[in-house]
Parts: structure tokens; C-alpha cells; sequence
């Protein structure tokens, strides 16, 4: 991966109801990974994943401190992440900031 292009910070609703956060060039191309079961461990065979919330954060080192700082949340303070952006929780919005 290069660090050249935007890079997207991006949750996604599992379909038991957890949150999982990653970031990625191509989000839409990501989802279909994650739906797959070629996605990443967390989200094999919790699929199928809708995008809740995306954030376009510049370039790959910013995008791994922001994934990082976001994981670190708890999960209610992604799911106000998610309302403020304005997504209901679950509504399969795909969102930029």
C-alpha cells in the first residue's frame, strides 16, 4: 500500500449489531472484501456488513492514527460519532466528512 491518495477512515454495523472500524483507498471495493469473508478476521462471519459512517482522512499515516484513536472510543461515543455525522445506527448511510 502507498501512502499516496485519500485514505478513508470507515465503520461498519456487523450484522450481530458490533462496530468494526478500518480504513482503506477504496472503501466500497473494502465492503465487498468484508462481505465475502475475505475481509478482515473480525468481520468473517459476522457479514454481512453495512457502512454506518465514513470519514476521508488524507493519507495512509493520518488514517492509521485516526483508525487508532477511533478504535480507542467507546462505543458509544462511535455511535455519537455515527448520529452526529447524520446517520441513524444501522441505516447503511455511507457518509464524508
Amino acid at each position: 500500500m502507498t501512502d499516496a491518495g485519500p485514505w478513508s477512515l470507515y465503520i461498519v454495523r456487523c450484522a450481530d449489531g458490533t462496530l468494526y472500524t478500518g480504513i482503506a483507498k477504496d472503501v466500497e471495493a473494502r465492503l465487498v472484501l468484508h462481505n465475502s469473508g475475505r475481509g478482515a478476521r473480525y468481520t468473517r462471519g459476522r457479514g454481512p456488513v453495512t457502512l454506518v459512517y465514513r470519514e476521508i482522512v488524507g493519507g495512509h499515516g493520518e488514517a492509521l492514527r485516526r483508525e487508532s484513536a477511533v478504535k480507542a472510543l467507546s462505543r458509544d461515543h462511535k455511535e455519537g460519532l455515527i448520529r452526529a455525522a447524520g446517520a441513524v445506527p444501522g441505516d447503511g448511510l455511507s457518509l464524508n466528512r
